[in-house]
Protein backbone atom coordinates (compact mmCIF):
# COMPACT_ATOMS: atom_id res chain seq x y z
CA UNK A 1 0.00 0.00 0.00
CA UNK A 2 1.02 3.39 -0.76
CA UNK A 3 0.50 5.85 2.14
CA UNK A 4 -2.29 8.66 1.05
CA UNK A 5 -2.72 7.05 -2.69
CA UNK A 6 -3.72 3.68 -1.80
CA UNK A 7 -6.68 2.13 0.63
CA UNK A 8 -8.40 -1.07 2.29
CA UNK A 9 -11.22 -1.73 0.39
CA UNK A 10 -11.58 -4.19 2.92
CA UNK A 11 -11.27 -4.52 7.09
CA UNK A 12 -11.74 -7.77 8.67
CA UNK A 13 -11.20 -8.22 12.48
CA UNK A 14 -9.19 -11.86 13.30
CA UNK A 15 -10.77 -12.52 16.90
CA UNK A 16 -13.02 -14.84 16.89
CA UNK A 17 -17.09 -13.61 15.48
CA UNK A 18 -20.18 -14.89 17.42
CA UNK A 19 -23.37 -15.00 14.70
CA UNK A 20 -26.92 -15.27 16.09
CA UNK A 21 -28.67 -17.54 13.89
CA UNK A 22 -32.49 -16.45 14.17
CA UNK A 23 -35.13 -19.18 14.88
CA UNK A 24 -36.33 -21.04 11.90
CA UNK A 25 -39.56 -23.81 11.54
CA UNK A 26 -38.06 -27.68 11.22
CA UNK A 27 -40.11 -30.24 10.71
CA UNK A 28 -39.05 -33.85 12.65
CA UNK A 29 -39.18 -37.07 11.30
CA UNK A 30 -42.71 -37.70 12.78
CA UNK A 31 -43.93 -34.36 11.23
CA UNK A 32 -43.71 -32.35 14.34
CA UNK A 33 -42.98 -28.58 13.18
CA UNK A 34 -40.77 -27.22 16.05
CA UNK A 35 -38.66 -24.06 16.32
CA UNK A 36 -34.93 -23.92 16.52
CA UNK A 37 -31.81 -21.06 16.85
CA UNK A 38 -28.93 -21.15 17.53
CA UNK A 39 -25.39 -19.46 17.28
CA UNK A 40 -21.92 -20.38 15.22
CA UNK A 41 -18.53 -19.51 16.38
CA UNK A 42 -15.97 -18.46 13.81
CA UNK A 43 -13.02 -16.86 12.76
CA UNK A 44 -11.38 -15.05 9.24
CA UNK A 45 -8.08 -16.90 8.74
CA UNK A 46 -7.93 -15.60 5.34
CA UNK A 47 -8.82 -12.08 5.02
CA UNK A 48 -7.88 -12.11 1.06
CA UNK A 49 -10.59 -15.06 0.63
CA UNK A 50 -12.72 -13.51 3.17
CA UNK A 51 -13.08 -10.06 0.52
CA UNK A 52 -12.96 -12.20 -2.80
CA UNK A 53 -14.66 -15.42 -2.20
CA UNK A 54 -17.54 -15.01 -0.66
CA UNK A 55 -19.88 -11.16 -0.54
CA UNK A 56 -20.97 -11.81 3.11
CA UNK A 57 -19.38 -14.95 4.40
CA UNK A 58 -21.29 -14.02 7.70
CA UNK A 59 -24.86 -14.18 6.23
CA UNK A 60 -23.38 -17.24 4.29
CA UNK A 61 -22.66 -19.35 7.04
CA UNK A 62 -26.11 -17.87 8.81
CA UNK A 63 -27.55 -19.26 5.87
CA UNK A 64 -26.15 -22.65 5.24
CA UNK A 65 -26.23 -23.29 9.21
CA UNK A 66 -30.25 -22.93 8.61
CA UNK A 67 -30.57 -25.14 5.76
CA UNK A 68 -28.34 -27.82 7.43
CA UNK A 69 -29.99 -27.62 10.76
CA UNK A 70 -33.35 -28.10 8.73
CA UNK A 71 -31.81 -31.07 7.45
CA UNK A 72 -30.79 -32.67 10.30
CA UNK A 73 -33.95 -32.18 12.26
CA UNK A 74 -36.08 -34.05 9.52
CA UNK A 75 -33.85 -37.00 10.08
CA UNK A 76 -35.28 -37.40 13.91
CA UNK A 77 -38.20 -37.88 16.04
CA UNK A 78 -39.46 -35.00 17.93
CA UNK A 79 -38.32 -36.88 21.33
CA UNK A 80 -34.54 -37.63 20.30
CA UNK A 81 -33.63 -33.30 19.34
CA UNK A 82 -33.60 -32.89 22.60
CA UNK A 83 -31.37 -36.27 23.24
CA UNK A 84 -29.03 -35.77 20.29
CA UNK A 85 -28.05 -31.81 20.34
CA UNK A 86 -24.01 -32.71 20.18
CA UNK A 87 -24.91 -34.73 16.82
CA UNK A 88 -27.47 -32.06 15.16
CA UNK A 89 -24.01 -29.45 16.15
CA UNK A 90 -21.56 -31.88 14.69
CA UNK A 91 -23.22 -32.17 11.94
CA UNK A 92 -24.17 -28.54 11.34
CA UNK A 93 -20.11 -27.52 11.85
CA UNK A 94 -18.87 -30.29 9.38
CA UNK A 95 -21.10 -28.57 6.68
CA UNK A 96 -20.40 -25.30 6.90
CA UNK A 97 -16.87 -25.52 7.63
CA UNK A 98 -16.27 -27.37 4.41
CA UNK A 99 -17.69 -24.90 2.23
CA UNK A 100 -16.05 -22.14 4.40
CA UNK A 101 -12.33 -22.98 2.87
CA UNK A 102 -13.18 -21.21 -0.23
CA UNK A 103 -13.96 -18.09 2.14
CA UNK A 104 -11.22 -18.38 4.16
CA UNK A 105 -13.00 -18.91 7.55
CA UNK A 106 -12.93 -21.41 10.18
CA UNK A 107 -16.00 -22.49 12.03
CA UNK A 108 -14.99 -22.95 15.47
CA UNK A 109 -18.34 -24.46 17.01
CA UNK A 110 -22.17 -24.33 16.71
CA UNK A 111 -24.59 -24.78 19.63
CA UNK A 112 -28.40 -24.82 19.40
CA UNK A 113 -29.86 -22.59 21.92
CA UNK A 114 -33.32 -23.63 22.23
CA UNK A 115 -35.94 -26.11 20.66
CA UNK A 116 -39.71 -25.01 20.97
CA UNK A 117 -42.45 -27.63 19.88
CA UNK A 118 -46.14 -26.51 19.44
CA UNK A 119 -48.06 -25.56 22.10
CA UNK A 120 -49.96 -28.13 22.04
CA UNK A 121 -47.16 -30.63 21.77
CA UNK A 122 -45.60 -28.80 25.04
CA UNK A 123 -48.58 -29.30 27.06
CA UNK A 124 -48.89 -32.98 25.60
CA UNK A 125 -45.21 -34.00 26.49
CA UNK A 126 -45.75 -32.45 29.86
CA UNK A 127 -48.73 -34.70 30.23
CA UNK A 128 -46.47 -37.62 29.71
CA UNK A 129 -43.94 -36.83 31.77
CA UNK A 130 -46.12 -36.16 34.72
CA UNK A 131 -48.02 -39.79 33.81
CA UNK A 132 -44.34 -40.92 33.69
CA UNK A 133 -43.64 -39.55 37.04
CA UNK A 134 -46.74 -40.49 38.82
CA UNK A 135 -46.28 -44.14 37.35
CA UNK A 136 -42.67 -44.19 39.32
CA UNK A 137 -44.09 -42.71 42.18
CA UNK A 138 -46.72 -44.95 42.55
CA UNK A 139 -44.46 -48.13 42.13
CA UNK A 140 -41.99 -46.38 44.68
CA UNK A 141 -45.01 -46.23 46.86
CA UNK A 142 -45.67 -50.14 46.24
CA UNK A 143 -42.43 -51.43 46.43
CA UNK A 144 -42.04 -49.31 49.28
CA UNK A 145 -45.51 -50.95 50.71
CA UNK A 146 -44.17 -54.32 49.69
CA UNK A 147 -40.67 -54.00 51.87
CA UNK A 148 -42.40 -52.96 54.17
CA UNK A 149 -44.90 -55.72 54.46
CA UNK A 150 -41.22 -58.49 53.89
CA UNK A 151 -40.02 -56.35 57.09
CA UNK A 152 -42.49 -56.94 59.38
CA UNK A 153 -43.29 -61.03 58.18
CA UNK A 154 -39.64 -61.48 58.90
CA UNK A 155 -39.84 -59.60 62.22
CA UNK A 156 -42.80 -62.12 63.40
CA UNK A 157 -40.71 -64.75 62.08
CA UNK A 158 -37.92 -64.12 64.11
CA UNK A 159 -40.22 -63.33 66.88
CA UNK A 160 -41.63 -66.60 66.87
CA UNK A 161 -38.13 -68.39 66.78
CA UNK A 162 -36.86 -66.06 69.49
CA UNK A 163 -40.16 -67.34 71.84
CA UNK A 164 -39.81 -70.60 70.51
CA UNK A 165 -36.30 -70.70 71.84
CA UNK A 166 -36.92 -69.29 74.72
CA UNK A 167 -39.64 -71.87 75.40
CA UNK A 168 -37.46 -74.91 74.63
CA UNK A 169 -34.68 -72.70 77.23
CA UNK A 170 -37.33 -72.98 79.63
CA UNK A 171 -38.83 -76.52 79.53
CA UNK A 172 -34.81 -78.03 79.54
CA UNK A 173 -34.18 -75.64 82.68
CA UNK A 174 -37.04 -77.12 84.18
CA UNK A 175 -36.01 -80.59 83.67
CA UNK A 176 -33.05 -80.14 84.37
CA UNK A 177 -33.89 -78.89 87.48
CA UNK A 178 -36.74 -81.70 88.12
CA UNK A 179 -33.94 -84.62 87.50
CA UNK A 180 -31.80 -82.39 90.11
CA UNK A 181 -34.30 -82.37 92.38
CA UNK A 182 -35.14 -85.78 91.88
CA UNK A 183 -31.42 -86.92 92.45
CA UNK A 184 -30.90 -85.08 95.41
CA UNK A 185 -34.63 -86.64 96.76
CA UNK A 186 -33.02 -90.24 95.58
CA UNK A 187 -29.61 -89.31 96.90
CA UNK A 188 -31.41 -87.85 100.22
CA UNK A 189 -33.41 -91.19 100.44
CA UNK A 190 -30.43 -93.19 99.59
CA UNK A 191 -28.51 -91.95 102.44
CA UNK A 192 -31.15 -92.05 104.83
CA UNK A 193 -31.81 -95.70 104.50
CA UNK A 194 -28.11 -96.41 104.94
CA UNK A 195 -28.60 -94.37 108.17
CA UNK A 196 -31.03 -96.20 109.14
CA UNK A 197 -29.30 -99.63 108.14
CA UNK A 198 -26.49 -98.77 110.38
CA UNK A 199 -28.61 -97.70 113.26
CA UNK A 200 -30.45 -100.59 112.96
CA UNK A 201 -27.14 -102.73 113.31
CA UNK A 202 -26.16 -100.54 116.50
CA UNK A 203 -27.38 -101.48 119.76
CA UNK A 204 -31.14 -100.92 120.37
CA UNK A 205 -31.50 -99.91 116.81
CA UNK A 206 -34.68 -102.39 116.68
CA UNK A 207 -36.16 -100.90 119.52
CA UNK A 208 -35.69 -97.31 118.46
CA UNK A 209 -36.76 -98.23 114.99
CA UNK A 210 -40.26 -99.76 116.16
CA UNK A 211 -40.49 -96.84 118.69
CA UNK A 212 -40.15 -94.49 115.81
CA UNK A 213 -43.07 -96.75 113.49
CA UNK A 214 -44.64 -96.68 116.82
CA UNK A 215 -44.90 -92.89 116.94
CA UNK A 216 -45.57 -92.31 113.43
CA UNK A 217 -48.76 -94.72 113.30
CA UNK A 218 -50.27 -92.42 115.92
CA UNK A 219 -49.58 -89.08 114.66
CA UNK A 220 -51.01 -89.98 111.47
CA UNK A 221 -53.87 -91.67 112.52
CA UNK A 222 -54.72 -88.45 114.95
CA UNK A 223 -54.61 -86.53 112.09
CA UNK A 224 -56.33 -88.62 109.61
CA UNK A 225 -59.12 -88.45 112.81
CA UNK A 226 -59.24 -84.20 112.47
CA UNK A 227 -59.96 -84.22 108.86
CA UNK A 228 -63.69 -85.44 109.19
CA UNK A 229 -66.60 -85.26 111.32
CA UNK A 230 -66.43 -89.32 111.18
CA UNK A 231 -64.71 -91.16 113.86
CA UNK A 232 -62.15 -93.54 112.28
CA UNK A 233 -61.23 -97.07 113.94
CA UNK A 234 -58.39 -99.36 112.89
CA UNK A 235 -60.05 -102.64 112.28
CA UNK A 236 -57.90 -104.46 114.37
CA UNK A 237 -57.53 -102.51 117.83
CA UNK A 238 -55.63 -105.28 119.51
CA UNK A 239 -52.65 -104.79 116.76
CA UNK A 240 -52.93 -101.05 117.93
CA UNK A 241 -53.19 -101.21 121.63
CA UNK A 242 -49.79 -103.71 121.04
CA UNK A 243 -48.15 -101.57 118.94
CA UNK A 244 -48.43 -98.60 121.43
CA UNK A 245 -47.76 -100.92 124.53
CA UNK A 246 -44.90 -102.08 121.77
CA UNK A 247 -43.80 -98.76 121.95
CA UNK A 248 -43.79 -97.68 125.92
CA UNK A 249 -42.07 -101.06 126.44
CA UNK A 250 -39.04 -99.57 124.15
CA UNK A 251 -39.21 -95.71 125.67
CA UNK A 252 -38.71 -98.10 128.83
CA UNK A 253 -35.96 -100.15 128.01
CA UNK A 254 -34.33 -97.61 126.37
CA UNK A 255 -34.42 -95.07 129.22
Amino acid sequence: LIPFMDRAAYKFSLKEQVVDIPAQGCITKDNVSVEVDGLIYLEVQDAKKAAYGIDNYLRAASQLAQTTLRSAIGKIDLDKTFEEREKINTEVIDAIDQAALSWGVKVLRYEIKDITPPVSVKEAMEAQMTAERQKRANIATSEGLRQSMINQSEGEKQKQINEAQGKAAQVTLVAEADAKRIEMIAKATGEGISMVAAAIKDDGGIEALNMRLAEQYILQFGNLAKTTNTIIMPSNVADVAGLIATAMSTVREVK
